[in-house]
């Protein structure tokens, strides 16, 4: 089954505060944020509510987060953040350390994936975009991160939309620890 939403989204078991305006002013209620992603986020609530079209997502350690919601089914709710895709800081913010590294291995593998596909070596994709081949390697296989910028370079370079490059279909091979590391 593909994937429709805009980017991958972690599983994460955070706790957060949905805000909106209410009839009798701010109403604030508490969620779990059960999985998200540089685009939205699936939370879980505690009772069955009817939400506006726009409410504020409250991180636990303060990152607010405007939102749109799009769908709910009794206490699951789908949001999708307002202003766009997350800021790495931000993204930074809203996973943890093995939730983000789960994350720079799926990119690193649809990077690879697209590379081979194409037929460059990482050698020829160094060259192209002004890094190391170590670089390359290391990004490919999640140990460091891909700068926005040079993701961009690298899909146009690939001829592949830059979604397909971070929220494509998971090509990960996921081992039971990164199972566990995502429960968390």
């Amino acid at each position: 089954m593909s994937e429709l939403r805009a980017a991958t989204r972690q599983s994460t078991a955070r706790t957060g505060i949905i805000e909106f305006d209410g009839a009798r002013g701010i109403v604030s209620i508490p969620c779990t944020i059960s999985d998200v992603s540089g685009t939205g986020a699936r939370l879980k609530l505690d009772w069955s509510l009817s939400f506006p079209k726009q409410a504020t997502l409250i991180f636990a350690d303060g990152l607010r987060k405007t939102c749109r919601v799009a769908w709910q089914k009794r206490r699951l709710l789908g949001v999708a953040f307002a202003d766009g895709v997350a800021s790495q800081d931000e993204q930074a913010l809203m996973m943890t350390e093995e939730e983000q590294a789960l994350h720079r291995r799926h990119i690193g593998a649809q990077v690879r994936g697209a590379r081979e596909a194409r037929g460059y070596t990482e050698s020829q994709i160094a060259n192209l975009i002004g890094v190391s081949p170590e670089f390359v390697s290391r990004a490919e296989s999640g140990e460091i991160s891909i700068p926005l910028h040079q993701l961009t370079h690298i899909a146009d370079l690939l001829l592949v939309d830059l979604d397909s490059l971070v929220a494509g279909p998971a090509s990960v091979d996921v081992s039971a620890s990164d199972v566990e590391l995502a429960a968390r």
